[in-house]
């Protein structure tokens, strides 16, 4: 039987979201240290197992609220944005101390929405994430709130988990929250509404269970995760909704008995990306390939620009481009690496002369393989 302990152990590449009224105590506007600590192990406790965490915190705005002695109540803009700012270097500077006593390195990462929806600074935040990642860094991230104008959120830090999800092929979100799952009704208001544990499709009568923030210092209610799960499923990556109040919440899903309500994909990551490559992108131009590039396609490999004979098009680094043999058949389409200018420059050279071509170090491939759909007909 599939349990939340198993699902969660599963994870190889896994989103965590701590929500702002589990991480900052409502009295004093402080970090709920005992809580913080339990965390960060299980954080340690998820790294050494050989799992790549994402950390996405809300809190930096109530943080810098009582750093700045700000009255209550509603906040302008301007000093939401002034609290971000103070509350931010409060906030790395908690996850940078707790992690690195554990021999983990901590880096912040601060978004925007533009981020997540203009083509090339999606690629430059995902190959960054993804760097860090790969150095076995854990990336903290959080909205910049400091330079936002649309209400200063992103709309949710659920939305932005799922977002980040997305842009690093998460295989599992978690949201740590004020409640432990999905429910036919508020069972806050309700004493009848029953616990949902499994969700594979967002039905109307899904959406109709889900209601308004539970708190002033959650930004986000059900209606948001939901929004989260669309977001993270439709890229293929499962996501759950836990409560994170006690302290060691994600110990206590690894132990058992712990419960969550898990939105289930039904794709991996890499195929909802190649999904996406494949069919909701117009190609931008196009790469005519050797007999020896062919072969490689066709073995699952990465197309190299010793491989490219001939580029048309106007297009820049991250559009999608179609890939054709000499004879001017389609045989795949890809992100592309380079902008036109340069893949010219490097068409028919091999990897090791980019740089002198070029002037600069990219990557070694035209189109990477993760980044490309080779047409099966």
């Amino acid at each position: 039987m599939t349990t939340p302990a198993s699902r969660l152990a599963e994870a190889r590449r896994l989103v965590v979201k701590i929500g702002s009224s589990i991480l900052v105590d409502e009295g004093p506007g402080e970090v709920r240290r005992t809580w913080f600590e339990a965390l960060c192990d299980d954080i340690a406790r998820l790294a050494s197992g050989g799992r790549e965490i994402v950390l996405v915190s809300s809190g930096a705005i109530r943080l810098g609220r009582t750093l700045l002695r700000l009255p209550g109540g509603a906040l302008r803009l301007e000093e939401s944005q002034a609290a971000a700012a103070a509350g931010q270097i409060r906030l790395a500077h908690a996850y940078q101390e707790s992690l690195a006593r554990r021999g983990l390195t901590a880096a912040q990462v601060l978004l925007t929405l533009d981020d997540s929806e203009e083509r090339r600074r999606y690629l430059n935040a995902r190959q960054t994430m993804t760097t860090l990642l790969t150095l076995g860094a854990i990336p903290v991230i959080n909205e910049n709130d400091t330079v936002a104008t649309d209400e200063i959120r992103f709309g949710d830090n659920d939305r932005l988990a799922a977002r980040v999800a997305e842009m690093v092929s998460a295989d599992t979100l978690l949201l740590l929250s004020d409640i432990d799952g999905l429910y036919t009704a508020d069972p806050r208001s309700d004493a009848a509404a029953s616990f949902i544990p499994e969700v594979r499709t967002i039905t109307p009568e899904i959406e109709a269970m889900a209601g308004g923030a539970a708190s002033e210092l959650s930004n986000g209610g059900m209606a948001t995760k939901l929004t989260a799960a669309r977001i993270a499923t439709g890229a293929g990556c499962r996501m759950a909704i836990a409560d994170g109040r006690p302290v060691g919440a994600i110990a206590a899903l690894l132990d058992g008995p712990g419960r969550a309500t898990w939105f289930l994909p039904e794709s991996t990551p890499l195929s909802a990306r190649k999904k996406w490559i494949a069919g909701s992108l117009k190609p931008a131009g196009s790469l005519t390939v050797d007999d020896g590039a062919v072969r490689a396609l066709a073995a699952g490999k990465s197309l190299l620009p010793a491989g490219v004979r001939a580029v048309e098009g106007g297009f820049r680094r991250g559009d999608v481009v179609e890939v054709r043999d000499s004879a001017g058949r389609a045989l795949a389409r890809g992100l592309v690496a380079y902008a036109a200018d340069d893949a010219r420059r490097i068409a028919g050279h091999k990897s090791a002369e980019i740089e002198s071509l070029v002037g600069y170090r990219g990557r070694d491939e035209m189109i990477h393989r993760d980044d490309l759909v080779v047409d099966q007909a």
